[in-house]
């Protein structure tokens, strides 16, 4: 993702310590950096979001209102005259500060500052392959388990159909039976109960299975809104839900009552719920994390999905056919698994020639070890991934197979039923 791409940007005033006096200008913020640009073009500063180490709510000269940004112990930037107000640009860039804190404590105390090897970012690469392989495991899992439960659903209806047919059966004995209206009265209703936990909508919706939690800032409506709330938003198999800064929920969105999702920018999208008759419910949400999202979101919602044209790039480089999909593990590992033969093996290249360029390539045993392990278990996620999917397949053929069978059924006994009264 392009570090450098601009989040949100405010107009506002910064103090220039050397020159003692406010400048009016713009702030703007990126995923790793806070910049403060004059009206006339001029940079007048640029910080790093993990060099800061405190951001407060001031005032200066005990009468406006100010941010203030803390570097090391001493360093402080003063902002002020902030529009639409200093409260929203903190929540916003007080977000993308944490996260880019606990980002940098994750992934870059390793590296110590150094310039990442080409091994490195490799193994970065794959193990990001990893992450958004495991969450569509997760998300073909819960889709088994739905399946499994519908399974369970048909052969309940068959077992009732059972029942029907013998109570139908002795409904057209001989009349001689003297219980006949009796009887006829007394079962429908119990036929009808049975009947209806299997019909009943929260079976037919099965658990939430939650899949990411991130949090993020919201805001009801799919217009611009400064005054973000924060708080968080959990991606389930059964929908999305986002909820307060307390934990409480604000709205869930099924999965059936999304009907749109607009990517507005890699760390900003609108969520729409249509009606006809009254207004539509949206939320517009920002997070740090969004690109994971995004990721997860995409597999659930590919068709409602909206992405803006110079967003294409970024989220689908390529316009993948149905099989260059099929063959993408296998392409993946191939591609893997030659680049380690020309690491293992510099002289085996192609006319015994050994570049300046391949020489800086090469990685070392312990990187390229941390890279065989990631690839043998993307490998087997991939191939459980194959397995899971055709024992699908089979659950699909036997689902459509049985509710033909339970329809015929069904209107068999219709027919019967109409015939007794």
């Amino acid at each position: 993702m392009n570090k450098d791409l601009c989040i949100h940007s405010w107009p506002g005033s910064y103090y220039v310590e050397g020159e003692k006096r406010w400048v009016h200008g713009t702030l703007s913020l990126s995923p790793c950096r806070l910049a403060f640009t004059s009206d006339k073009g001029l940079a007048l500063t640029s910080l790093q979001l993990s060099d800061v180490t405190g951001i407060r709510k001031e005032t200066s000269s005990f009468i406006f209102s100010s941010l203030t940004i803390l570097l090391g112990g001493r360093e402080k930037h003063w902002f002020s005259s902030l529009q639409p107000c200093r409260a929203a640009v903190f929540n916003v860039v007080e977000h993308f500060w944490r996260s880019q804190l606990l980002s940098c404590g994750v992934q870059d105390a390793p590296a110590a500052g150094a310039t990442p090897t080409k091994g490195r970012e490799l193994i970065n690469l794959a193990s990001s392959s990893q992450q958004r392989l495991g969450d569509t495991a997760k998300v073909l899992h819960h889709q088994g388990e739905q399946f499994d439960r519908i399974m369970n659903g048909l052969d309940k209806i068959e077992s009732d159909m059972d029942v029907a047919n013998r109570l139908l059966t002795e409904l057209e004995s001989p009349p001689w039976w003297p219980f006949g209206k009796l009887l006829r009265r007394s079962t429908q209703p119990e036929a009808a109960s049975e009947a209806e936990p299997v019909l009943s909508p929260e079976w037919a919706f099965g658990k939430d299975g939650l899949i990411l939690k991130v949090p993020s800032l919201y805001s009801q409506g799919p217009g611009p809104d400064p005054n973000l709330k924060q708080g968080q938003l959990a991606v389930l198999c059964s929908g999305l839900e986002i909820s307060d800064s307390s934990g409480q929920p604000v709205h869930k969105y099924r999965r059936d009552e999304v009907d749109d999702i607009k990517v507005q920018s890699p760390y900003e999208i609108v969520v729409r719920q249509r009606f006809i008759g009254k207004p539509d419910i949206s939320f517009t949400l920002h997070s740090a994390r969004m690109p994971d999202v995004i990721s997860i979101v995409e597999i659930q919602y590919a068709k409602k999905m909206q992405f803006k044209e110079e967003l294409l790039e970024l989220f689908r480089p390529e316009d993948a056919s149905a099989s260059e999909n099929n063959d993408m593990g296998s392409s993946i590992w191939n591609a893997a698994t030659g680049f380690l033969g020309r690491v293992m093996h510099p002289a085996s290249a192609s006319g015994g020639q050994v570049s300046q360029q391949v020489c800086e390539q090469t990685v070392s045993e312990a990187e390229t070890e941390e890279l065989r392990q990631i690839l043998r278990r993307l490998k087997t996620m991939a191939l459980d991934t194959e397995c899971e999917l055709e024992r699908q397949n089979e659950v699909l053929d036997v689902i459509g197979t049985s509710t033909d069978r339970a329809t015929s059924r069904i209107d068999t006994s219709h027919r019967r039923i109409r015939r007794l009264l």
